[in-house]
């Protein structure tokens, strides 16, 4: 904990001081970061009440006061009382605070368009993934929509490996289960069937937030395989998603059924499955893992 908190604190400090956030002028400006962001959360919102800035930027309500009456003064905001409500007041940009803020907006862009331009296209979707992910960790809640694509070259190898990296954390199975899932994915990749096989990644603003495999076992069967969801994704309907997507893609192609394997502990997965209308067939005891633990196979009988 020590160690992250100071690495954490590093980082603030050195991205204070790269965007010039203690400036007193923000991008050589006559305001600074803060008012600026209070300039930009105006733009965006307008006609908008101080109490919404208050609410959504968790600022002084006398700072607030003093930013505004700064803006009225320089001509950039105006303020109409509210129809229906007298007592709210909704500011508004004017033309020359139009024109400030796209000012500000442009001289941002070109900063960060500066800092972006040395790093190859790669290393800028690494870069944005990462403060993407950044942001989920420390806001799961973040308001952020996700799309079911198919996973791309090396995405594949990369779900085994997170797979195997969250149930150590969470169950403590270790290198027999990173041995299993390695297989698995090793033998979709070699063996893949376009027209019959298919790998789906919950895409979160360009973070991978959760994915799954559907594999075709012969003879009409298909098996759902290695579904999860990353812990900062959850509770935004990805796991049903993705089955969904196995279901309706086996449907479409013709399986007679499909098959999973999974166990007792996970009961998170086990809902989603009994939601998709998955019946647990068998229950047995294993030790492959490590502690004897409880394994369940799962099916779903599709109708033509």
């Amino acid at each position: 904990m020590d160690a992250a908190i100071e690495s954490i604190r590093s980082f603030n400090r050195f991205f204070t001081r790269h965007v010039g956030a203690i400036d007193a002028r923000f991008l050589d400006t006559d305001i600074s970061l803060p008012e600026a962001r209070l300039l930009f959360e105006i733009a965006q919102r307008e006609p908008v009440a101080a109490q919404t800035l208050q609410a959504e930027l968790g600022i002084d309500r006398g700072y607030l006061s003093r930013v505004i009456a700064r803006f009225e003064q320089r001509g950039w905001i105006r303020r109409d009382r509210r129809e229906g409500d007298g007592r709210i007041r909704s500011i508004s940009l004017t033309e020359q605070g139009r024109a400030a803020f796209d000012q500000i907006d442009r001289r941002q862009r070109a900063a960060v368009a500066q800092d972006l331009a040395p790093l190859a296209e790669l290393e800028r979707d690494e870069l944005v993934q990462a403060l993407t992910k950044a942001r989920l960790l420390l806001d799961p809640g973040a308001p952020m929509d996700f799309v079911i694509r198919p996973a791309r070259t090396g995405e594949v190898s990369q779900i085994a490996a997170r797979q195997s990296i969250l149930y150590a954390a969470s169950h403590g199975w270790g290198r027999a289960l990173e041995v299993l899932e390695a297989e698995t994915v090793a033998a979709f990749l070699r063996d893949f069937k376009p027209d019959r096989e298919q790998c789906w990644v919950a895409d979160l603003a360009g973070v991978i937030a959760g994915a799954v495999l559907l594999t075709d076992e012969g003879d009409g069967t298909a098996r759902l395989r290695l579904l999860h969801v990353e812990p900062f994704a959850r509770r935004r309907g990805i796991g049903d998603a993705l089955v969904r997507s196995c279901v309706q893609f086996a449907r479409d192609v013709g399986y007679d059924r499909i098959m999973l394997w999974t166990h007792t502990v996970l009961d998170a997965a086990r809902r989603i499955y009994a939601r998709h209308g998955f019946e647990c067939i068998d229950v047995e005891m294993h030790s492959e893992f490590g502690d004897p633990v409880q394994g369940e196979t799962w099916r779903l009988t599709l109708e033509a």
